[in-house]
């Protein structure tokens, strides 16, 4: 079965068509989940959710060649939900009453990768989401902008932005 077959199928009420259409993207919407939640718990729970809303909303999907895109954008819209609900939670460490504890020792590379997610937690939202999609997930201007509903100006000017915001909290050694 193709793929307009299998949204077809799946569109008339197939679990079997709509669960082999999620097959053919798992690995894919889980590094989008992954790279913007940083955790395999969370990934997977935005996964189950972005699975659950896409099949409540199978009638939406107009062109079939672009279900990829659509399943994409429903795991980032999760994924964005729950930085939402998680930056509600998070207590500014001035409130904990419990003793530092010492700092761990890591590795150069350890230490590089912990920079780098500070700084990208540091930018906001639409250019964090425009560097994983560029540079976690390899996708194209032209994708990205499929994807996040935004001419592909827009995406180039929040990727320059986000780049330069990037080298800034960065600095120049990096």
């Amino acid at each position: 079965m193709n793929l307009e077959q299998l949204v077809a199928e799946a569109q008339r009420g197939s679990d079997d068509a709509f669960y082999q259409l999620l097959n053919m993207h798992k690995e894919k919407l889980y590094k989008v989940a992954y790279a913007f939640l940083r955790n395999e718990t969370d990934a997977l729970e935005a996964i189950q959710e972005a699975t659950c809303r896409a099949y409540l909303k199978l009638s939406q999907i107009k062109q079939p060649e672009y279900v990829s895109t659509w399943l994409t954008r429903i795991v980032i819209h999760v994924c964005m939900d729950e930085q939402k609900h998680k930056k509600r939670w998070v207590l500014h460490p001035s409130h904990l009453d419990a003793q530092p504890e010492k700092e761990p020792t890591f590795s150069d590379q350890s230490a590089t990768r912990l920079h780098l997610e500070d700084a990208l937690e540091r930018l906001t939202p639409l250019h964090r989401h425009v560097i994983i999609l560029k540079y976690f997930e390899d996708l194209t201007i032209r994708e990205i902008a499929t994807v996040l509903g935004h001419p592909e100006g827009t995406i180039k000017t929040w990727l320059h932005k986000a780049l330069g915001a990037l080298r800034q909290d960065l600095g120049k050694e990096w």
